[in-house]
């Protein structure tokens, strides 16, 4: 079993910056750097929307366009770690931050959420007006 943890969220200003961090930890995922990671959000009444991805090796990137030029998702296989960092926060980034790992290892980046097999419990990120 894997298990995923987000932090980092908060209540922001519009223009602000905020990092989110997901942890990875579980017997079956000691191979952390051979998956794909992802960053989605879910705002109150809308379905659950791709923000960005990362690949295995951490050198390949794909954002939403929503998001592009303002996030940047990164990792740090030694920690198991996958970072967000938002910068430029707009109201409309209003939402409920999940992190994801890929099905299958050394895939592809992946943009639907069926493609992604376990989920953190996600993290709240509120930016004011």
């Amino acid at each position: 079993q894997v298990q995923l943890v987000e932090s980092g969220g908060g209540l922001v200003q519009a223009g602000g910056s905020l990092r989110l961090s997901c942890v990875a930890s579980g017997r079956t995922f000691s191979t952390f750097s051979s998956y794909a990671m992802g960053w989605f959000r879910q705002a109150p009444g809308k379905e659950r929307e791709f923000v960005a991805a990362i690949n295995s090796g951490g050198f390949s990137t794909y954002y939403a366009d929503s998001v592009k030029g303002r996030f940047t998702i990164s990792r740090d296989n030694a920690k198991n770690t996958v970072y967000l960092q938002m910068n430029s926060l707009r109201p409309e980034d209003t939402a409920v931050y999940y992190c994801a790992t890929d099905r299958a290892p050394f895939g592809l980046l992946h943009t639907r959420t069926v493609d992604y097999a376990y989920w953190g419990p996600g993290t709240q990120v509120t930016v004011s007006s």
